[in-house]
């Protein structure tokens, strides 16, 4: 049987910009039979995620990413259907997803490394398995939920950046069920942060790219950020951060004032308590 494959065909460097001819599309023979236990599956979807450009490197600087290897089949987020199946768990048309997926259009994998889906919980909308019922759903709830302690009533700020991305726009979400009272999303094009506002229910959005960041969230957070969802780092976090309400008291004397101060709502954001100018060693 002759498949289509995915492989890395070449590294764009450590620090440089990947681009769609660092992967090659190639036919390869897949073998006709299956041993006990493996499944022959048919891809529907697969999954496109940022963490792969780790994958990309010689070395991926996580232990527990594998670099791809050159001249070999790409892998991640997966779906597909079983077209037969030597397994005693899964049978001929399961639905069935794995991270460890295969970049071809047919596979034989091992059933063990399976888990089988329901389409009814989506609706028949197979490809919500890799997305908001998949790693980047279950990514957003424990980030904002275990994470940024978000609970109903406290009139919490969140904001979130890469916020039209598949975290991002889930996690803007999540954090207004659970009780925030204003979600501001930080994104790249007006076209985005309208999307943002007018179909997720984001309150505002900043354009990162147009005028100053920091500005730009002082004017939709007049509060300060009391959560914030990171999804990019760099100079947009830390505009973000400069941003999360400090109350400062001077003097290891005044720990106690302090601590009284915070357990009867006298600070505004963060209770600090500022021992020494000095931070040199």
């Amino acid at each position: 049987m002759i498949i289509q494959r995915v492989v890395l065909d070449s590294r764009p460097g450590k620090n440089g910009n990947p681009v769609a001819e660092n992967f090659r599309v190639e036919e390869v023979s897949l073998p006709d039979t299956i041993n006990e236990g493996q499944v022959r599956v048919r891809t529907l979807y697969l999954s496109v995620d940022p963490y792969m450009r780790c994958k990309m490197n010689e070395e991926t600087g996580a232990d527990y990413l594998a670099p791809w290897q050159l001249a070999q089949v790409a892998d991640g987020g997966g779906l597909g259907v079983i077209e037969e199946s030597k397994h005693q768990k899964l049978a001929k048309g399961d639905f069935v997803t794995s991270f460890y997926w295969p970049w071809q259009t047919k596979a034989i994998l091992d059933g063990n490394g399976l888990e089988k889906v329901d389409p009814q919980l989506v609706d028949g909308h197979l490809s919500y398995f890799l997305g908001a019922i998949g790693m980047p759903g279950l990514t957003s709830l424990i980030g904002v939920q275990e994470k940024g302690h978000v609970s109903a009533g406290s009139n919490q700020t969140m904001v979130v950046s890469g916020a039209a991305g598949a975290c991002g726009s889930l996690a803007g979400q999540i954090g207004h069920l659970l009780g925030c009272s204003r979600v501001v999303g930080i994104c790249g094009t007006h076209e985005k942060c309208l999307f943002l506002t007018s179909e997720l229910g984001f309150d505002a959005a900043v354009n990162y790219k147009t005028g100053n960041v920091a500005e730009q969230l002082r004017e939709a957070c007049p509060d300060g950020v009391d959560v914030y969802f990171d999804n990019v780092g760099g100079d947009i976090s830390n505009a973000v951060i400069s941003q999360i309400k400090e109350t400062v008291a001077n003097g290891l004397e005044n720990m106690g004032v302090a601590f009284q101060s915070m357990m009867t709502g006298g600070n505004i954001g963060k209770q600090i308590v500022r021992i020494s100018e000095d931070s040199s060693p």
